[in-house]
């Protein structure tokens, strides 16, 4: 087990309230798990007696309450590494099962999500962000509430952006309609290059799109899909 500098935390560590151990959240690819890795899973927590084992709400599985010198091991057992954290990076892609499992699934959110996640997850950014992709209008991946939000129709994906939680939440607002999986992963690099150029410090993008006025000008949904 590696030895921790003093006051260095552990790789992909948050130190916890006690001041003592630390969570960790190891990456998910899309919130996928086979029984391998819940094995592993349930091996580690045994093996390192991790009191707390929690999903959070970005599809992620959460250990609380890990001793700092653990913390590598755990990563080697696992056969996986942390997952992206800290306030000022895109922190996660939440899909959801899309086709071929879901009944009222219209479009593959699973390929998307994952081509998203590929490109972008841990990009340096002003804020925090966050992106969630649905296969329907039901907006399992809550969309309307994330930086970037996409969702199947019949014709093609949706795009909302501007939603976040937070003590003053609010919705997103729909871009564009009809666009094609290319159409979205380019909407979103204009997007995240748009937020970067322009964003104030932890400012999160739909206060950039007001500031900017881009709400105001956006073309209508359905129109060509470039960012104007």
């Amino acid at each position: 087990m590696g030895e921790v500098p003093p006051g260095e935390a552990p790789r992909g560590a948050v130190l916890q309230r006690d001041k003592e151990t630390y969570m960790i959240i190891p990456r998910l690819k899309g919130g996928m798990l086979s029984a391998e890795i819940l094995k592993k899973f349930a091996v580690v927590a045994e093996k390192y007696r991790i009191p707390m084992v929690k999903i959070t709400g970005a599809q992620r599985i959460a250990l609380f309450g890990v001793k700092g010198e653990d913390v590598e091991a755990i990563w080697s057992d696992l056969g996986m590494g942390p997952a992206p954290t800290g306030k000022k990076i895109l922190k996660s892609v939440k899909i959801c099962p899309g086709l071929p499992y879901c009944k009222n699934a219209q479009q593959d959110a699973m390929g998307l999500g994952l081509k998203l996640e590929e490109k972008f997850m841990g990009m340096t950014l002003p804020g925090k962000f966050k992106i969630g992709v649905s296969g329907c209008p039901n907006n399992c991946a809550e969309g309307w509430i994330k930086d970037f939000g996409v969702f199947g129709r019949v014709k093609g994906f949706t795009v909302i952006v501007g939603g976040k939680l937070g003590s003053r939440p609010s919705l997103g607002r729909v871009l564009y309609e009809g666009l094609t999986e290319e159409d979205v992963l380019s909407m979103a690099e204009k997007i995240l290059n748009l937020y970067k150029e322009n964003a104030n410090p932890g400012e999160r993008l739909g206060k950039v799109m007001e500031r900017l006025g881009h709400f105001d000008l956006m073309p209508p949904a359905g129109a060509d899909p470039a960012l104007r």
